[in-house]
């Protein structure tokens, strides 16, 4: 669980990183700070997937059985 945490860290705070940067540079701006939101998107919904409960799991989905 620690690595996923590193994981995440790593993937939003980069992503953070990238949406500030796009201010600085001359030439794809829009194209970097969308990498930049994406990224940061990313690692939201893999921290919650990869969660101890696993947040975005269904378990009550039309067959009964938690998804997997």
């Amino acid at each position: 669980m620690i690595l996923s945490l590193i994981f995440f860290l790593i993937l939003f705070l980069g992503g953070i990183w990238l949406m500030g940067f796009a201010q600085s540079i001359a030439d794809f701006q829009g194209l970097v700070f969308v990498a930049g939101l994406l990224i940061v998107s990313l690692s939201i919904a893999y921290l919650m997937r990869a969660g101890k409960n696993d947040a975005t799991r269904r378990s009550d989905n039309w067959s009964g059985n938690p998804t997997e």
